[in-house]
């Protein structure tokens, strides 16, 4: 049985490993959500994970099984909109359904803030991801911004990337 909890400080090690771990390097291709093709170096760091967790009006929510943590997603409430990123499932345990479970927890948390909008970015050349996105309602809206391809705490692109924005209107 999965169960959500907000991430705290002393998460930090677990899910800087397991973040890193989902995204990038060669355990990362044991998974099908990996940008090891498109970036190298790490996908965050401690630091902009205890920026996170301590970020008002937002919160890292853990999705757990006997206490260990499976996967995450970084939630933020905005003024219009809750936000969401870092959508992370263990590579061993991806397609088994737990990344879907997170996205119902993202709608669950968006209606408790009382919004009824979710946005969040994927960059362009992650069609595959995208497309899983589209399948559960999410919708470009045209908006791009760049990928800060100056900082290396958010990677090291291998080539040049642009984030799209898609955005779901809950009923």
């Amino acid at each position: 049985m999965i169960t959500f909890r907000k991430a705290e400080l002393n998460d930090i090690e677990k899910l800087h490993l397991l973040v890193n771990s989902a995204y990038r390097g060669d355990s990362s291709k044991k998974g099908w959500t990996t940008e090891a093709d498109l970036l190298g170096g790490q996908r965050t760091d401690p630091e902009g994970l205890k920026e996170m967790i301590n970020t008002a009006d937002a919160q890292i929510e853990l999705a757990l099984s006997e206490g260990v943590i499976l996967g995450c997603v970084y939630v933020r409430n905005e003024s219009d909109a809750v936000y969401f990123g870092m959508l992370t499932v263990n590579p061993e345990l991806q397609t088994q359904g737990l990344g879907k479970e997170l996205l119902k927890r993202v709608e669950e948390l968006t209606r408790a803030w009382g919004k009824n909008i979710i946005r969040m970015t994927v960059i362009g050349q992650r069609q595959e991801l995208i497309a899983f996105y589209e399948r559960r309602g999410y919708q470009r809206t045209g908006k791009t911004e760049p990928f800060p391809d100056h900082d290396p705490r958010f990677g090291l692109p291998k080539t040049k990337l642009l984030f799209h924005e898609f955005m779901k209107k809950l009923d």
